[in-house]
């Protein structure tokens, strides 16, 4: 057995810029009953850790901070009573702990999620409860399995809540994590999908994938009238709204009857819409805060069964994680961004 040694390398968060981040020396943590002592071997980036070390994603966070809240290691201790895991398990802790099934309490959205407020995983031990993990797909590297907890998860509940079925029509923004694992997620599920970026090469990826169409919103910017035209004047049943301030021009784009799934804010986090888009064509709206260990579980099932694979964009060693920020930062990446311990 490996032997676990007394300190660690964090990656620690001084103040809110990239420009604070720096690798510390920290005491490795000790796993109390019922928790996991975790051998983080990779992370993966999300947008809302940039938007943490701003400062603004969440007002008054204590400093220091260890970000990024996505991570996939193998278990090497366990505390008393954890019949969950064994010692050599690969798992991925959730992202927010202590939610299981159903919906989440208030206290565990405000207070109960890894990478703000409790400290994140860019350092090379973890210890979370063992209630609070998942065990990592086995077809899955570190890598991949790492970008599960929110990227995987979030494009999961989106379809799951909207109840996408065969002969759907489902549309997602972009070609970040979440919106890949939509399409590979809708394509399982037989639905044909609509793309949508800036860039025509990463159109033609996303096509590999399993896209059906693929629109340039920067050559085409009244994108949700091509979204009808394209649909026979229907619309989307489905659209993965990541956009934040594009949520007027999906409302536009979704069929009668459909859904829009608002998971992020990469656009910004305002939206203007007319009230008559909801009403007139009976769409719901619904915000996904990512989802429960149950629903990890299932979309586990579905990716060993489909033999679904996470895009990875690019991987660095967490001695450059703060270059793996800023590429992430600069949006030409396509898919996830893996930091590996």
């Amino acid at each position: 057995m490996t032997s676990i040694p007394s300190t660690m390398k964090a990656l620690v968060a001084k103040g809110f810029s990239l420009d604070s981040l720096e690798l510390a020396d920290r005491p490795v943590p000790q796993p109390r009953r019922g928790e996991i002592l975790i051998r983080v071997r990779a992370v993966s980036l999300n947008y809302r850790d940039l938007a943490v070390l701003t400062g603004t994603y969440i007002p008054n966070l204590p400093l220091p901070f260890v970000p990024a809240s996505d991570a996939c290691g193998t278990v090497v201790a366990i505390g008393e009573e954890v019949n969950r895991f064994a010692v050599g398990d690969r798992v991925t802790p959730i992202y927010t702990q202590g939610w299981h099934d159903g919906l989440p309490t208030p206290q565990q959205r405000s207070s109960r999620t890894l990478g703000a407020p409790l400290d994140g995983v860019l350092q090379t031990y973890i210890v979370v409860p063992a209630e609070d993990a998942v065990r990592a797909p086995d077809l899955l590297s570190d890598q991949e399995a790492s970008t599960l907890p929110i990227a995987g998860l979030t494009a999961w509940s989106a379809l799951a809540e909207g109840n996408v079925k065969p002969g759907d029509t489902v549309l997602v923004q972009g070609s970040g994590g979440v919106a890949l694992f939509a399409l590979q997620f809708a394509k399982a599920a037989g639905a044909t999908v609509i793309a949508t970026s800036s860039s025509d090469a990463k159109l033609e990826k996303m096509k590999v994938l399993g896209a059906d169409i693929g629109i340039n919103y920067r050559t085409t910017p009244e994108w949700e009238h091509a979204v009808k035209d394209v649909t026979g004047g229907r619309g989307a049943d489905l659209i993965v709204e990541t956009g934040g301030a594009t949520l007027s021009q999906s409302l536009t784009a979704t069929a009668f009857g459909g859904f829009v799934a608002v998971v992020g804010f990469v656009a910004g986090y305002n939206a203007t819409i007319q009230l008559r888009q909801l009403i007139g064509p009976v769409v719901r709206v619904q915000g996904i805060a990512v989802g429960s260990r149950a629903r990890f579980d299932a979309m586990n099932r579905a990716i060993a069964a489909n033999n679904i694979r996470p895009v990875i964009d690019s991987t660095r060693d967490i001695s450059d994680a703060v270059a793996a920020f800023k590429h992430m930062e600069g949006g030409s990446h396509f898919g996830k961004v893996v930091v590996t311990l």
